[in-house]
């Protein structure tokens, strides 16, 4: 059994939709990220970052892994699924999953950051983050032209930066003239164990509630 500690973040999704893929058992217990919970002593003994997500692995003598990237090769790895057993393909996905890791994610959060959260809108910051953000994005519709998924078949390279593409108008991104961009989005929203996997603990509908989460974030800011 997998214990998950999660919130409402494209990072979290990550992990509920590989757990949803791969079809482990698992408990969720979500985070009040508003509340700062996870600054709480007791969540800081099982993630010194004071971040989300955080597994543990009830059946490995209590593992504890955090780090949404490390969370997801630890998975695959313990299943053989969702990342080759080759050293090239391997490679491969891990290319792809640290692209996400050190590209996509940073750079789109720090654009959500200003677009969205900061009380003072900083023109500069705004269009420094949304830029490099779209250009990320072009990479990954080069890549995605040749490729059905990133690293050829579907992986956790996928999954990591899938929950973060699709919520692109949150963060001010423009995806127009990105087709194969936009295919892959779709396909991938489409398949069942996403669709349970990103609403979890709960739906995004990032949009719709917008002056919530907004109000949580700069609680988390301060």
């Amino acid at each position: 059994m997998i214990e998950l500690f999660t919130a409402n973040t494209p990072n979290g999704k990550k992990v509920s939709i590989t757990l949803e893929e791969l079809g482990l058992d698992y408990t969720t217990h979500k985070i009040d990220l508003g509340a700062r919970e996870q600054r709480e002593d007791w969540y800081l003994k099982l993630n010194p970052n004071g971040r989300i997500p955080t597994i543990i692995d009830r059946d490995n003598d209590d593992f504890i892994v955090f780090e949404s990237g490390a969370i997801l090769l630890y998975l695959a790895d313990k299943t053989g699924q969702l990342i080759p057993t080759d050293d090239k393909g391997r490679s491969v996905v891990c290319q792809w999953l640290m692209f996400q890791m050190g590209g996509i994610g940073p750079m789109q959060g720090q654009a959500s950051i200003f677009y969205r959260y900061a009380p003072e809108k900083i023109d500069y910051a705004i269009q420094r983050y949304q830029r490099e953000t779209r250009r990320l994005y072009e990479v990954l519709d080069k890549r995605l032209k040749d490729y059905e998924y990133l690293a050829g078949e579907y992986s956790i390279a996928d999954i990591a930066t899938w929950p973060w593409v699709q919520c692109h108008e949150w963060s001010g991104i423009d995806t127009t003239g990105l087709p194969n961009l936009q295919r892959w989005l779709d396909v991938i929203a489409e398949r069942p164990a996403v669709k349970v996997g990103q609403s979890i603990p709960d739906p995004a509908n990032y949009l719709e509630r917008k002056d919530e989460i907004i109000n949580d974030v700069r609680q988390i800011l301060v």
